[in-house]
């Protein structure tokens, strides 16, 4: 899935049950947030460039924002059982989406 996060803005914070993803950066730069699934204090946040990517294990909450001028683009590769958008769970989301 090709995903576009443009200047200043952010994806939910989120969790998937069923599947894990892999997110390249084809352009800009991603500031990635993952929390552990069990200790949710556990916080890795770390900066991806293009032509890096990251992996985001099932079960643990993530974000994705773009703290740069340009626009992110990354490709995203989710794999697992269920790869349905009803695998979403949120937890906070600046668009007021819900689950």
């Amino acid at each position: 899935k090709k995903i576009i996060v443009h200047s200043g803005h952010r994806l939910s914070l989120q969790s998937h049950q069923h599947r894990s993803e892999h997110w390249v950066v084809v352009s800009g730069r991603a500031s990635v947030e993952i929390k552990a699934e069990k200790d949710r204090h556990l916080e890795e946040i770390m900066t991806v460039e293009a032509n890096e990517s990251c992996f985001i294990p099932q079960g643990h909450l993530h974000r994705l924002a773009n703290k740069e001028k340009e626009s992110l683009v990354i490709i995203e590769v989710q794999s697992g059982s269920y790869t349905g958008e009803d695998d979403i769970v949120r937890y906070e989301d600046d668009y007021a989406r819900s689950a």
